[in-house]
């Protein structure tokens, strides 16, 4: 029955999309642009299969080919903001043009195919909201991608994660120094940690991890703040995924949180970086292992007693 609408069926939705690729200092001129023009949303992929780690906080690095992707209404000329655009940034920056129409789709669940239950340890999963983990799991973090990193898919945060499923977090105090999404420091709490401090310097960070907490039932035992409102205190252990040139330039600071015999452990490390960030904290931390996944090192180690 063509060209028959159902009252009680509506029609489905459908929207225009509109891409291309520019370099990185125009990416985000180029964003704003099309915000301004009417997009719905702009997100960035990387154009030319070339690796961007994951970032320090305060930080959005993009690619040097980086492809521009914007989310139109289904009546918006498209003509019109392709001609706009050109007018605003220089042709020879944009390539690769395309445009195509989307029918309706549930957009905050399209990243599922890819983030399933992921076990970390013998006794952690963590899992997106609506995908249990298996029956037997002993403790498990609910998570789904929002405004910040960390989902428990990077090698740094999955080994941090293993590192804290492997200890013992029972009634300790716990630094996040970096939290992003929270995973570390609701995992921490969810292990049996009695309070942890979930630190970062992005708004977005620390309001992402106050939903997670939440959903999680840990928001009473996670303590969230910028990392200048940071109490000066001494914890048991302090966990820092962050990067290496950040750990090395932070390490003065993050020394003085650990207490004597607490421990430290560090990530966001290439291989290649291990000397350097070492060299930044040796006076103080007796390093005990390092492990590796994927070109990514994780360092721990415990805080020397004053001799």
């Amino acid at each position: 029955m063509a060209g028959y609408d159902n009252a009680e069926s509506p029609k489905q939705q459908s929207w225009q999309q509109i891409s291309v690729v520019t370099d990185e200092l125009s990416s985000h001129f180029l964003s704003q642009l099309l915000f301004d023009l009417g997009a719905l949303s702009v997100t960035f992929s990387d154009a030319a299969n070339e690796d961007l780690y994951e970032p320090p906080p305060g930080t959005t690095p993009l690619w040097s080919h980086t492809k521009v992707i914007a989310l139109f209404d289904a009546d918006t000329n498209l003509h019109a903001i392709k001609r706009s655009v050109s007018e605003h940034v220089p042709r020879a920056n944009l390539t690769r043009w395309q445009s195509e129409i989307l029918a309706d789709k549930v957009w905050e669940r399209v990243w599922l195919e890819h983030f399933h239950p992921m076990q970390f340890g013998e006794r952690l999963w963590v899992s997106p909201t609506g995908q249990a983990p298996p029956d037997d799991a002993d403790t498990c973090l609910i998570l789904d991608p929002g405004l910040a990193f960390g989902t428990g898919t990077h090698p740094t945060t999955a080994l941090c994660l293993d590192w804290l499923a492997q200890s013992d977090l029972t009634g300790l105090q716990i630094i996040d120094y970096g939290c992003g999404s929270g995973i570390l420091a609701i995992a921490a709490a969810l292990l049996g940690a009695d309070e942890v401090f979930a630190v970062d310097i992005e708004d977005q960070a620390l309001i992402a991890t106050q939903s997670n907490a939440q959903k999680n039932g840990v928001d009473g035992r996670v303590h969230i703040c910028a990392a200048d409102e940071l109490p000066a205190i001494e914890v048991d252990i302090v966990v820092a995924n962050i990067l290496a040139q950040p750990l090395c330039d932070l390490a003065q600071n993050i020394k003085l949180l650990i207490r004597p015999n607490g421990h430290l452990v560090l990530s966001g490390i290439l291989e290649d970086q291990i000397d350097s960030v070492v060299s930044a904290y040796v006076d103080d931390i007796a390093f005990e292992s390092q492990n590796c996944r994927d070109s990514w090192a994780r360092l721990s180690g415990v805080k020397r007693s004053p001799s």
